[in-house]
This record gives C-alpha cells, structure tokens and sequence, in this order.
C-alpha cells in the first residue's frame, strides 16, 4: 500500500473535504510515538521543523489554523535539562501546569502535554502575545511513575492564534451577562420571597391572654375610681340638702315670727275685742 504523503514543501494540503483534527491521545500514541520508536506513521501530514528558529508566524501552514509540527528539544545549558525556547524576536514561555494524556482503554499514562506562551523581546519584561503552543512529550510506562523518554528528544508542537472576541461579540456577550445577572437576581428574590412567605407564623395565646387580662384590670381600676369619685359627689349633695334644708327652716322660722309682729302691731284693736268677749 502508497504511503500517502500531505506535506507538500513542509505545508499539509489535504484533499477538499478533509479536515485534520486529531485527539491528544491520537497525536501521542499515534504519531509522536510512532516517530520516536521509527515506526511508519498512519499518514505523512506532520512535517518536521524546528520551532524555536522561527517566529509563530513564520512557520509554514495556514496562520489561522492549527498548525503540527515534529521538532527536537534543544538543551538550554549543555549539563542542564531545561529547553531552550528562544527564537528571533521573542521566546516561549510555559504557564499553567502539564497535563497528563491518559489512554482511553488502559488509563494509562502514555505522554504530557505543556502549554507555553509567546512573548516579544527578551526575559523577563516581554510582552504577552495571542500565540499558543502545546508541546507533546512521550513518557516511560514501564515504571511505576511516569518517566520522559530522552530518545532523540522528539517532541509534537500544535500551534496556534488565539482568537479575541470583536467589540460587537464582546458587547452582545456583556450583554447577555447583565441579562443573566438580572434573572439571576430576579430568582433570587423571589426564592427569598417565597420562603419568607411559607415560613410558619407563631402566636404567642398567652402573650394574648396576659394583655387581655391586663386590660380588665385596668377597666377594673377605672371602675373603681369612678364609683370612689361619685359617691363623694353624692354625700357632698346631700350635706348641701340638708344645710338648704336647715336654711329654709331657719326662713320659716323668721317668717312665722314676723308674720306674728305684724299681726299684733296691725290689729290692735282686733285682739282687744277677743280679751273682752
């Protein structure tokens, strides 16, 4: 059977119709340790190229697609382990921690993936750019923890530019956030609604009963001293009578005396007329 082979001058062309979208697991069991190992590969359609000599956008393929790549890790200081990750204008920068790619059959541990950012200028004070990569790597199963694999220091490169959002997309999605936030809100209130309204009311019966009670007493005590206040009213009326009373006797009294004056003064002559018959 014709290998088939996609690259074309280190660019993937692929058939109308043909999109290259593999897994992580696919691209560490199938081609990153098929190309450690010298294995044939299921296509040619990764090239080889090495991606710390050229910018991001400098490299062969379609900028906004993503972009594979083959490449060898070159050693930073001749004793050390760390890579060397600068290239023309800026340099690699890896963030975040490595991902563990785990088979789907066995979960096993069978590679690793990084995940860098591009920076322009010199460490440490480059600016960010949009430009991700994630570096591949194989590692050692046979041991208990997971061991990388020195042999010839291949790894599998996927690049790419991340895409922001225009201002229309950025303003509809600032709006759809105010909209959640509202209807959020909205929910909430009516859930803190609703449970206020379902929550059991308690009376307190004796609380009730202590105030009527209190109530009559005080009825009792208006009662009281509204009777004291009448009957002192009343003996007050009635020494009033009787001094009237006393009074008018008094009149009488004097009226019957001047009355008996009047008489003997007035008719003299009437009296002697009685003495003598």
């Amino acid at each position: 059977m014709e290998k088939l082979n996609f690259v074309k001058n280190g660019v993937l062309r692929l058939p109308p119709g043909f999109r290259f979208h593999p897994t992580d697991e696919e691209l560490v069991v199938q081609y990153l340790k098929r190309k450690a190992f010298s294995h044939p590969l299921p296509a040619s359609i990764i090239p080889e190229v090495d991606v710390c000599k050229s910018d991001p956008w400098d490299l062969p393929g379609d900028l906004e697609q993503e972009r594979y790549f083959f490449s060898t890790k070159e050693a930073k200081y001749p004793n050390g382990n760390r890579s060397n990750r600068a290239t023309g204008t800026g340099y690699w920068k890896a963030t975040g921690i490595d991902k563990q790619i785990v088979s789907s059959k066995g979960n096993q541990v069978v590679g690793m993936k990084k995940t860098l950012v591009f920076y322009r200028g010199k460490p440490p004070h480059g600016s960010r750019t949009d430009w991700i990569m994630h570096e591949y790597r194989l590692v050692n199963t046979s041991s208990q923890s997971p061991v990388e694999i020195p042999m010839e220091n291949w790894v599998l490169c996927r690049i790419f530019l991340k895409k922001r959002a225009s201002k229309n997309e950025e303003e509809n999605c600032g709006g759809e956030l105010v909209a959640r936030k509202a209807t959020r809100v909205m929910r909430s209130n009516n859930a803190t609604t609703s449970t206020t309204s379902n929550r059991p009311v308690f009376y307190d019966f004796m609380r009730k009963e202590n105030t009527e009670r209190e109530r009559e007493r005080a009825d009792l005590n208006l009662a009281l001293s509204s009777s004291s206040s009448g009957s002192s009213g009343i003996t007050e009326v009635s020494s009033n009578n009787n001094q009237e009373e006393e009074s008018s006797d008094d009149h009488q009294e004097e009226d019957s005396s001047s009355c008996n004056t009047i008489s003997t003064t007035t008719f003299p002559y009437f009296r002697r007329k009685q003495n003598s018959i």
